[in-house]
């Protein structure tokens, strides 16, 4: 009896043994167990700009749906023909990592990590539910890192949600407060933060303005009104400034293995019939030395009619956006004096909508190395660029489409938004000269969270590219 009790207490010793072996075994020694709020801060914000600025999610998908780049070989993004596998990138590294890496901000203790750390996190967080829900839809929010299986939201309650997520935010921001860490875009200041927080309620609260009409006043009357103020200038733009490689700007690492875009032929010939000074910023001379204007290339072609407008004789994006420091804005001055003409054209504050118009041209202008005073006010003079007020949408949608150039997702979200400038499909294009309104769900979404993912189409409509989501009303 006493050998059997000796035996039992050897083996559990062993087996002790043998999985303390094996947790070491399995353990990162590399890995940081308990990662500091700046360190967690700068990868979000570096990963964040990756994500927005990159391939699968920008000039891959989104900016070939708003037609202002164009693909001269491989076309087959250009032609809608992808699948639930194209747009994975943003549902996972939006959930698997931003989300992840800012929830576990939030989770810390005060002491890990005070309330300014947790005021940014809840706002780039913000950020990143609404690039999902933008793309997608219904999406897995308010259980998203809580649950391995977790629920979809419908799109309006998500938005509502966020709208919440940044009045939260906003609280915990505090110019007063202690210093953060880490913060590679606004180097530490809490009043610009701050303002970050007011203007991407703004932007939140316009998606929701033709579904929620009162609401929406109500959160763009509050934020006009709220002490922190907007983004009110170039210089406050939430952008992400990359360095030399390879903390590079994402296309410029692309183009130094790949030609596959120019720039669409849609743009440059508005850009022409507007002599708009952003073209020589926009877009390259073709390199073919007898072609001495910019040519751009036709959206929706077959690989060989891409192929045969010449490599040669089409233009490539400007070289503001392929060098390695090309920065990846992500919120504007441009856009949020855009957004206030919005504002007071639906009546939801007072002001002059024509003026802050005009000063979101001024502000793109000038975003993009146009400063001249006179030039800018030949372009701002001329018929086809003064405001319409009898049709807000047309004037504000065409100007937020051109200040967009190169942030894909948004320039997708305020096109079917707006529903200008009316844009037509490709003739090789797969979807019965339909465009797209949405990112297809990750197929895995269908094996991991297959019950969770059929509500989400039950309820909001096939996962097809076609469907047009709760804020797209016309």
């Amino acid at each position: 009896m006493k050998k059997n009790i000796v035996a039992a207490f050897a083996l559990v010793f062993a087996l002790a043994s043998c999985n303390s072996q094996l947790d070491d075994i399995n353990t990162n020694p590399n890995a940081t167990e308990h990662p500091l709020p700046a360190y967690l801060l700068t990868g979000t914000l570096k990963q964040g700009a990756d994500l927005y600025w990159g391939a699968d999610n920008n000039f891959n998908s989104s900016l070939l749906f708003v037609q202002q780049w164009a693909k001269i070989q491989y076309t087959e993004p250009d032609r809608y023909d992808v699948s639930n596998t194209s747009f994975t990138t943003l549902w996972n590294t939006g959930y698997a990592t931003l989300i992840t890496d800012l929830n576990t901000i939030l989770n810390f203790t005060d002491q890990e990590a005070h309330s300014n750390y947790k005021g940014v996190a809840l706002a780039l967080r913000s950020w990143v539910f609404q690039l999902l829900t933008d793309a997608y839809g219904d999406i897995p929010y308010s259980e998203a890192g809580q649950k391995t299986t977790p629920k979809y939201d419908a799109q309006r309650d998500v938005y509502l949600g966020l709208l919440n997520d940044l009045k939260t935010a906003q609280s915990l921001l505090s110019t007063s407060g202690e210093k953060i860490e880490g913060d590679v875009v606004y180097d530490g200041s809490i009043a610009k933060w701050k303002k970050f927080v007011n203007s991407l309620r703004l932007r939140i609260a316009l998606r929701i303005a033709d579904r929620e009409s009162d609401l929406a006043k109500q959160e763009v009357t509050a934020v006009v009104a709220d002490a922190a103020g907007l983004i009110d200038s170039n210089a406050s733009n939430f952008q992400f400034i990359y360095t030399s490689s390879p903390q590079q700007n994402p296309a410029s690492a692309w183009f130094e293995t790949r030609d596959d875009f120019r720039v669409s032929k849609t743009l440059v010939d508005k850009l022409k019939a507007l002599s708009d000074p952003r073209l020589a910023v926009y877009a390259q001379l073709p390199t073919d030395e007898s072609v001495t204007t910019y040519v751009g290339a036709a959206n929706g072609l077959s690989n060989s009619e891409a192929n045969n407008q010449g490599f040669a004789k089409t233009s490539k994006p400007g070289t503001y956006f392929l060098t390695s420091e090309s920065p990846a804005v992500i919120l504007s001055y441009a856009e949020v004096q855009f957004s206030l003409a919005e504002a007071v054209a639906r009546g939801f504050i007072s002001g002059n909508a024509d003026t802050y118009y005009k000063e979101g041209i001024t502000a793109s202008l000038k975003q993009f190395g146009v400063t001249d005073a006179t030039v800018i006010a030949t372009y701002l003079s001329q018929p086809a660029v003064l405001y319409n007020a009898a049709n807000y949408k047309e004037s504000i949608g065409l100007q937020k489409w051109i200040a967009f150039y190169g942030q894909g997702l948004d320039a997708f979200a305020e096109w079917r938004r707006l529903d200008y400038p009316q844009l037509t499909a490709g003739v090789s294009t797969v979807l019965d000269g339909k465009m797209p309104s949405r990112f297809f769900y990750p197929g895995t979404e269908q094996s991991l969270n297959g019950i969770n993912y059929q509500l989400a189409v039950s309820s909001q409509g096939p996962d097809l590219l076609t469907t047009r989501l709760w804020f797209d009303v016309n």
